[in-house]
Parts: structure tokens; sequence; C-alpha cells
């Protein structure tokens, strides 16, 4: 009897452990619930997918701080230089079609350009060494005017500034780059960077709330988020481009190939989507866009065409690409072997941005 009664003690006590209820592990979407609580004053859009659909898709913030009009999932930001996958998709197409080719020198198509031995592929990866043509811009430019890509090349052959290194050398991100492959894509192909990105790219995969876009442009849409940045003294958030620092964005704001492109998360995950198929960019074009480039002195550099790359011991392979103009600060993560994405648009620029992005990382890698 003795024996009996600490068996049904023990049988008791499982049972009642047994039928206990215990905590739920957390969903993903309660997980970046958390994350975001985290950055309270966070204003834009966050968007997490998995095989193309949502799973987390939530708004924060306003598209303007002054009259408080919240942000929402369709609200239209401005990329920065999130743009440069597709002017680098653009000569990827005209590879494509043989209307040019990496390997040749950019002065086939841009004549006069007094930096020689600099391929396009060059261009495409920042390994090009040439110099920053904002700052000669800003230097010598009347700012009472609009600049576009004809001009900014006529500066760069007019003032000739010294290159930074020697082709090929080293990698080094050139925003310059970037702006004479958007004018190396129409002298190719005779057409507009514009109307190809819109007719090629755009409007194949119904990105309507994607464009390359004019100030005016910009102020007509409804949904369009405005970038801000905190201003301490005033201890609030205050439009960017009411500071003297973000005029560039105006008398610049013509060019065409490093950034201007405007968009929402939604499109972006339909450009992501179509990139695990041949819609727009071959097997092969793919191929060179995610691979690293080989240095002369045979180290890599691990940026593609457009994309920044990297591999995870959890997660596989990822392709990125950040943005950041004045009171915005964007990214589009891919993890291609497992076709998941994290999107981050703010118009806030926020201090913990960095951060965010790391935390929604570090959910998908533990599943």
């Amino acid at each position: 009897m003795r024996q009996i009664v600490p068996l049904i003690l023990l049988w008791t006590v499982i049972f009642w452990w047994g039928c206990k209820p215990h905590p739920k592990p957390a969903s993903l979407v309660e997980k970046v619930d958390s994350i975001m609580k985290s950055v309270p004053d966070f204003s834009g859009v966050v968007l997490v997918a998995d095989s193309g659909k949502s799973i987390y898709h939530k708004a924060f913030g306003y598209r303007n701080f002054e009259t408080k009009e919240p942000n929402d999932t369709t609200t239209i930001f401005e990329l920065a230089s999130v743009s440069k996958q597709f002017t680098a998709a653009i000569i990827q197409l005209l590879e494509q079609e043989g209307a040019l080719g990496y390997d040749e020198p950019m002065d086939k198509y841009l004549k006069g350009i007094p930096y020689p031995g600099i391929t396009i592929r060059h261009l495409l990866t920042h390994t090009s060494g040439l110099p920053d043509y904002q700052a000669i811009m800003d230097a010598h430019w009347d700012k009472s005017k609009v600049a576009d890509n004809n001009d900014i090349i006529e500066y760069l052959i007019k003032y000739h500034p010294a290159k930074r290194f020697e082709p090929g050398e080293k990698y080094e991100y050139s925003n310059t780059g970037y702006v004479l492959l958007a004018s190396i894509a129409e002298q190719a192909s005779g057409r507009d960077f514009i109307e190809m990105c819109q007719t090629a790219i755009f409007q194949p995969l119904l990105m309507t709330s994607t464009n390359i876009r004019t100030l005016n442009e910009k102020k007509s849409i409804i949904n369009f988020a405005w970038g801000h940045l905190y201003v301490d003294d005033m201890q609030r958030y205050v439009r960017a481009d009411s500071f003297p620092s973000s005029n560039y964005t105006i008398w610049l704001g013509n060019r065409k190939g490093p950034g201007r492109i405007s968009s929402n998360t939604t499109d972006l995950l339909r450009w992501d989507q179509a990139l695990y198929s041949e819609r727009i960019l071959t097997n092969a074009s793919k191929q060179q866009a995610f691979s690293p480039m080989k240095l002369k002195n045979d180290s890599t550099s691990n940026y593609g065409f457009g994309w920044d790359l990297k591999n995870d011991s959890k997660l596989g392979r990822i392709v990125s690409h950040n943005g950041d103009n004045p009171g915005y600060k964007t990214i589009i993560v891919r993890f291609i072997d497992q076709n998941k994405t994290i999107i981050v648009l703010s118009n806030n620029a926020h201090s913990k941005f960095n951060e965010l992005v790391k935390g929604l990382t570090s959910i998908l890698s533990k599943g």
C-alpha cells in the first residue's frame, strides 16, 4: 500500500503537468510587432513575405508630420539608391538584346569623356574609380537651374576631376557610375531611360505605383510620403526639403540612373517575385547580377550588378540594396534560396533603421 500511494501521486503530477496549458510560441507577426514597439516613432511601411505572399505588411507614422496624414501600405516612397537595381536591369536587358556588352568601354557610347579604360562592367560593380559628380556640380553648377545627365557629363568633361583609382583595382561606391549607365542605355538604345524603365519593367510587372517622377509629379500624388528629419531643438520631425542640405535633390532633380525612382512595398514585391522567373531577366543575366566582381589583385568585391551580395549559413544567398536620401531610408533584402523577402521604406530616416532590419533578418533566420 505504501508503494501504491507514491505511484498514484506521481501519475497525478504527470497528468496535471500534461494538462497544464503551455504558452504558444510567438508568431512571426507577434515577433515583428515586438520589434516595431522598440521603435515607436518609426514612420514608414514594413513588409515581410514568404514565397511572394505577405506575412507581415503594416504601415506606421505619417506621410506628412505637419498634417498628420497617416502612412498606409499603399504609400509611395522615394527609393533613393534602391533604384540602382533597376538601372542595372535596363543595362542587362540591352545586353540580352545584343545592344551592348558588359566589357565594352564606356567611351564607346559617351564620346569625349576623359576616363579611358572603364568598362560598363566597372560601372555596374562600382569598380570604375570615377570621381564624385556631385562635388563637381556643387562647386560649379548654377543652382537656379535643374541639371540632368547631359549637364553632369558636360561638367565631368569640362572640369575633368581626377579619377580615384585605376579601373578594377577596388570597390568604391559611385553614384557617378550609375548616372553614366543611364546615359549609356539611352545611347545604345536610342530611347529615353525613363520610358525604358516604364515599358520594360514597371508596366509589364503591373508596378502601377512606380515611376521616375519630377518634383511636381510627386506633389500631385495624394499618398506620397515626404522625407522628414528629427530636429532636437524643436523636438519634432520636420520636412527634409526645408533644409538647405537637401537642396541638391532639387537642382540635380533631372538626373537619371543613381536614384529618383519612387515606389511602394507592393510593387517592390512584384519586382522581387519577377526575379525568380525569366519575365524580365534571363537566368544567365541574374547569374551575372548576383556574382561578385573579381578585382585586379584577384580578390573579390561582394557587389554585383546593382546588388550587395552575402552568404549566410542559415539563410543561404542574400542579395540586397539600401537607399538613403534626405529624410528617407529604404531597403530590399532578398533571401533567394528561400524565396523570402524583407522590404522596409521609411520617410523619417529613423536612427534605428539598421537595427530594425537586423531584427527582421534574425526572425527569419530562426524560422
